[in-house]
């Protein structure tokens, strides 16, 4: 009884921590953004199925708590709070499904929609893939005014009886027309026309999907980064949710838990000193109050659901302040990292050389959407191979000379070279340690198709982050059967001894 209580103590208190932080956002928001009590959000959220642990007690995500949680059934329907989508299709165990009734009730209330968004960036993309394949069933529910009936769900099908009221053919011509475009460039601006910002997180990883987003909204929606937060507590908010992604900072908010930090480095670069895994003295925690700005550190804390100093593996800068709170850009995972000998890739620096090899593909009207990675040891040397999703706007990434996309494809592995560090480029150039980066490009759909293998592994769709370091034998297998091209960078990087 005594661990239940405890469980049950810890879950309240994040539920109420996420409606805190709810109110507190929805007053930023109706600041910097006028008229959202005009309309509706469509909002993609999904749950989890429950998991059980050895002794009984039930496991599962913080936002599958939360919205089964009375704070969320039983919360208040104000403007702030009003979703296209039925609380009975969010709570749908069947992701599919719940993203068909969702998809469906956006379009249905598509002229009062004023928000657009998930809780990350590859959920509401993996939302637009699922429209472009389903556009037509969708039509077809409201032009009938009757639900598919591969939706078997009976949650699903009751609450969709009152958002498909009666046939409406007109609005069924209208995103029929829209959705028939050959290039979907724009297509949330048309389909959404009233929207004013697409929410969801833009950082760290999920900066990669940036250009996606604004591919589809044509540059003309704001991406709003609103919170950060975990699975074992919330942090803080963007006190400024119109700003840049690339300025995002957070402010921590010290009544969620109790800040610590481990300093890693100082004027723009880090430096992981201490063990993973090892216990962390005293002497290297900096609280709060203490962090200095542009120094980079490691996010500790203390939570009341009964974690003591636990490390979230998070490195964080701080960029400024409000009045006297420090504020936090989130950078990357600490231990997300490639190596083959002595150098260590981590994710930010990894994001950084694709951001800037993947500007060789503009001028040819493709669009980098998606990418991984993993270290290829099994020949030596071992080398990093890129798996790279290519979207063309007018046609496929490989319908022109294939000499020219082969040497387009060496020119993007030579540029990601030459933004990696000095350890990596030494390793290549002169220790011969490391041999030639790879690029295989995959075909269309490729990474949604490791999106399902992950999800059925267990993952959860509502919290899904492409991993950007692949382990997992059966992934890679899964990768590796979608090849259609691939490259080796045809020199060495410079480097200067």
């Amino acid at each position: 009884m005594l661990l239940s209580s405890q469980h049950f103590f810890a879950i309240t208190f994040l539920n109420q921590h996420a409606e805190y932080v709810r109110l507190t956002l929805a007053s930023y928001h109706f600041r910097y953004v006028p008229g959202l009590d005009e309309g509706k959000a469509m909002f993609l959220y999904f749950i989890k199925a429950e998991m059980s642990t050895p002794c009984g007690l039930p496991a599962r995500t913080v936002l599958t708590s939360y919205y089964k949680s009375k704070h969320f059934k039983c919360r208040t329907r104000d403007a702030f709070n009003d979703f296209t989508s039925p609380d009975q299709a969010i709570l749908c165990k069947d992701s599919n499904q719940s993203m068909y009734c969702q998809l469906l009730s956006g379009l249905v209330h598509r002229l009062q929609v004023l928000r657009l968004g998930a809780v990350f960036a590859s959920a509401f993309l993996r939302a637009i893939s699922f429209l472009e394949r389903n556009w037509g069933r969708l039509c077809n529910d409201i032009r009938s005014g009757v639900l598919d009936p591969t939706i078997t769900d009976p949650e699903c099908r009751s609450c969709m009886s009152t958002v498909l009221a009666s046939p409406n053919p007109c609005l069924a011509d209208e995103i029929e027309d829209i959705c028939s475009h050959t290039s979907w460039k724009g297509i949330l601006c048309q389909l959404w026309p009233r929207a004013k910002y697409i929410e969801a997180v833009v950082t760290g990883s999920m900066a990669q999907y940036i250009p996606a987003l604004e591919y589809y909204s044509e540059g003309k929606l704001p991406l709003v980064c609103t919170m950060y937060a975990s699975s074992e507590c919330y942090f803080g908010v963007n006190l400024k949710p119109l700003c840049d992604p690339a300025d995002v900072a957070f402010t921590l908010l010290p009544n969620m838990c109790y800040f610590e930090f481990i300093h890693l480095g100082d004027n723009g670069s880090w430096l992981v000193n201490i063990d993973e895994e090892g216990e962390v003295p005293n002497d290297k925690l900096v609280n709060l109050v203490s962090v200095r700005l542009g120094s980079y550190y490691e996010l500790v804390v203390t939570t009341f659901a009964g974690l003591y100093r636990y490390r979230i593996g998070d490195v964080l800068r701080v960029t400024g302040f409000h009045n006297k709170a420090p504020q936090f850009q989130f950078i990357c995972r600490i231990n997300v990292v490639l190596s083959i000998d002595n150098d260590k890739t981590n994710e930010e620096d990894l994001q950084k050389s694709i951001t800037s090899a993947k500007k060789l593909l503009e001028p040819h009207d493709a669009l980098l959407v998606e990418y991984t990675s993993y270290a290829d040891t099994s020949s030596v040397p071992g080398h990093y191979v890129l798996y790279w999703e290519i979207l063309h706007d007018s046609s496929s990434f490989l319908d022109s000379s294939a000499e020219l996309d082969f040497k387009l494809l060496q020119e993007c592995c030579i540029s990601v070279e030459e933004e990696l560090d000095y350890v990596y480029r030494r390793c290549r150039a002169h220790d011969k340690s490391v041999g030639p980066l790879e690029i295989r490009v995959v075909e269309s759909g490729t990474f949604d198709a490791l999106m399902d293998f992950f999800i059925g592994q267990g993952a959860s769709i509502n919290q899904y982050k492409t991993p950007r370091c692949i382990k997992s034998n059966a992934a890679l297998k899964l990768l590796n059967s979608h090849v259609k091209a691939s490259a080796f960078s045809p020199r060495d990087p410079a480097w200067i001894p």
